[in-house]
């Protein structure tokens, strides 16, 4: 007599048994490996690379002003400042000269020479600031001037004073005098250019 199986799938039983033998064979097995190796098994984490945004490109800021001057006075700022140019050179001159005299690097008839030269220059020197002048449509300009004219005449002073003061029979009081003097009216007679370049060059 046939006996009869109940169950027409007998495989099914037997399959959950071999999964848990290979699940634990491999559990086994990695359990080995990592400790004869010395390995520790860390999860790997995932490396999120987050999506950055495009540096703003910056907005031109830089403004452009443009000084509309009338060619006359870009041409008188352009006499003022080569009058400013002259000036130091005729005051390395002066000093120098001065020096060479109390270092004894000169004779008196040489100092007395250079020191008559320097008020012949500085005489060309007022011709030269006087002429031509600003347009007399600025009055600014003319007023400036005439102040800058006036320090001129001074510097002019002070050379003709330099050589009173050399051939002085003083100590050289009247010399030195006259040396601060001109040192002084030369500082302002080129701050008073620059003054008046700055004023009328500036947005």
């Amino acid at each position: 007599m046939e006996t009869f199986n109940e169950d027409p799938k007998p495989g099914r039983l037997v399959l959950p048994l071999v999964l848990i033998g290979m699940i634990a064979t491999t559990y086994t097995f990695i359990n080995r490996v990592t400790t004869n190796n010395n390995l520790e098994i860390e999860p790997v984490a995932e490396e999120i690379v987050e999506a950055t945004e495009p540096d703003p490109v910056p907005e031109d800021t830089t403004t452009t002003t443009t000084t509309t001057l009338p060619d006359e006075v870009i041409t008188y700022l352009e006499e003022i400042s080569s009058e400013k140019i002259q000036s130091i050179d005729l005051a390395t001159k002066v000093l120098e000269a001065n020096d060479n005299w109390d270092n004894e690097s000169l004779t008196y008839q040489e100092a007395k020479d250079e020191f008559a030269k320097f008020i012949e220059d500085a005489k060309q020197f007022v011709e030269t600031v006087s002429e031509p002048g600003p347009p007399s449509t600025f009055a600014g300009l003319v007023k400036s001037h005439e102040e800058i004219k006036s320090i001129a005449e001074l510097i002019y002073g002070d050379t003709e004073e330099l050589l009173a003061g050399l051939t002085s029979s003083d100590t050289g009081e009247q010399r030195a005098a006259a040396l601060e003097s001109f040192n002084n009216n030369i500082n302002s007679f080129q701050e008073k250019i620059d003054e008046i370049v700055a004023i009328n060059t500036s947005g």
